[in-house]
């Protein structure tokens, strides 16, 4: 800690907009939670197959709801506020008409539908084509929301003023500005992500994705200030006018610094709806053209991320679709259906007696391949649902392996340790598994909520509680425990994963696509 900067009574708000569910979250200057209130999203409708989409109003009336609820709860911390920040789901975008209205129904990261009719680049075509990238710049103009608005609701296009992410709609709705943070920037848009900035004006990258510089925020780097709370807001929500609002980053981001994993020999684990694993570097790299390292939630680094896109999402599917007896053995007990759901974990061996899992739950996977589907193998008499579930939890853990072992050839450090956050860290048994895959010790944090720690250690270099990001980190982030791995355990699955799991998706990729081309799903 800062000791002539931070005081006792300060504290930080943030607010975490997830897939599943929006969080307000009070943070003392030491990193405590001490107060928290949420609200469960509908994460998606599906008007058309393939399609999610969430009115832009439920999200801000949920975040009003949510902030409303945990200040009549708290109404002592209000006074003590320093300031909040936003920490939200990445790459749903927004149109916005001239007088800050949505136009259309956000579009969430999860949606799959693509363009087919692409803006020209001019002059620009024939340079890309002598570069080889005409084909990732293809794929990435039909995947970008704003050429499938453009394309298929001209009308909506031609009234659009501004086009925000989820966070930039926040902010604008807390402050009236039309700025966002620098890290919130992922998804099809033109921004250079080497510079942390918007493309030049000349760039390619505007006509590619029919966008003009004008439609967009202006970006904020981590740690600085945004704008205040509104009259108009505060009444909304309960905030104090004048708040300041300062800039943090997408909820990755935020966990990332939300487990304190600032250095290459630290490797960070999100368990949350989409599982990922990320090392912090302080120089831009990509693993491939598609994958380019996103800013970091703090100035001056980059976070290399590989993700497994339906990752802990699996878990609320298998409980829904499998455990109907621990969800009514939950209710009429009182307790969580996860905590049931850990005693499947329990009462199965590592290698979950020889059933392998690829968690390719969603055509976009860690393979890059739109056509990869979810496989499992090894099916014998002795399984049974609950050698499926631990199967499924280790499929999960072998992909992040495999993201373990590529970051670390991009970074040229091996991780020492691994940080573990998100809703699937609180599990005993899915910490030990993942100790024992990776072979590296595992550390649960003092808090599972790491988003809205990442983004309220924003609001406290941001209020000047701290003088920068690794001291604020390192004063409010605190392990809790830490899983050694098992030898025994950790060499079934080195052998199951380099031997069996490591082999099945270039041997079962063709079969991916013949599926595809018989049955037409996933959907072109």
């Amino acid at each position: 800690m800062d000791p002539k900067r931070a005081q006792k009574g300060d504290l930080l708000l943030a607010i975490d907009n997830g897939t599943q569910s929006l969080r307000a979250l009070i943070f003392d200057a030491q990193g405590q939670l001490l107060a928290k209130s949420t609200s469960t999203l509908e994460p998606y409708v599906s008007p058309e197959p393939g399609w999610a989409e969430q009115d832009a109003e439920y999200y801000w009336q949920k975040l009003c709801e949510t902030c409303q609820a945990l200040l009549k709860a708290h109404p002592d911390l209000r006074p003590r506020l320093r300031g909040v920040a936003l920490s939200c789901q990445r790459a749903t975008v927004i149109n916005l008409d001239r007088d800050g209205n949505p136009l259309r129904p956000a579009i969430v990261w999860l949606d799959r539908r693509v363009a087919d009719d692409l803006p020209p680049l001019g002059a620009w075509a024939p340079l890309i084509a002598l570069s080889g990238k005409s084909r990732a710049l293809r794929d990435a103009q039909m995947k970008a929301r704003s050429n499938w608005i453009r394309q298929h609701q001209p009308e909506i296009w031609a009234k659009t003023h501004k086009y925000l992410s989820l966070s930039g709609f926040h902010n604008f709705r807390l402050t009236g500005q039309y700025r966002d943070a620098v890290s919130s920037q992922v998804g099809y848009l033109p921004f250079q992500f080497p510079k942390r900035a918007w493309a030049s004006a000349k760039s390619w990258e505007w006509p590619a994705y029919g966008l003009r510089r004008e439609m967009l925020p202006d970006l904020v780097e981590a740690g600085a200030p945004i704008g205040e709370i509104t009259a108009k807001a505060a009444a909304a929500t309960g905030l104090p006018q004048g708040l300041p609002v300062i800039a943090a980053g997408s909820d990755k981001a935020c966990e990332v610094l939300g487990s304190n994993s600032l250095d290459p020999a630290t490797g960070s684990i999100s368990y949350g709806t989409t599982a990922t694993f990320n090392a912090v570097t302080p120089k831009f790299a990509q693993q491939s053209p598609s994958r380019p390292a996103y800013p970091a939630a703090m100035p001056g680094a980059f976070n290399l991320e590989f993700m497994v896109e339906r990752g802990f999402w699996m878990v609320s599917w298998f409980k829904n679709e499998f455990a109907h007896h621990e969800l009514h053995r939950a209710e009429s007990e009182n307790i969580s259906p996860y905590a049931l759901l850990n005693d499947l974990l329990r009462s199965v061996p590592p290698g979950s007696m020889g059933l392998v899992l690829q968690p390719y739950w969603t055509s976009s996977s860690a393979e890059s391949d739109q056509n990869a589907k979810g496989a499992i193998i090894g099916f014998g008499e002795v399984h049974t649902r609950a050698h499926f579930y631990r199967a499924m939890i280790e499929g999960i853990v072998y992909a992040l392996h495999v993201g373990q072992m590529r970051l670390e050839k991009i970074t040229g450090s091996a991780m020492q340790r691994i940080r573990i956050s998100g809703g699937g860290s609180q599990s005993d048994e899915i910490m030990q598994i993942s100790a024992d895959v990776f072979g590296k010790p595992c550390e649960r944090l003092h808090t599972f909520e790491t988003a809205g720690l990442g983004a309220a250690i924003n609001v406290a270099v941001g209020t000047g509680l701290y003088s920068s990001h690794a001291s604020a980190a390192d004063a409010m982030v605190h392990v809790s425990q830490r899983f050694e791995p098992n030898p025994h355990n950790h060499h079934i699955y080195t052998q199951l994963h380099g031997r069996v799991y490591a082999k099945m998706y270039s041997r079962l990729a063709p079969l991916y696509h013949e599926i595809k081309r018989i049955i037409r799903y996933p959907a072109d």
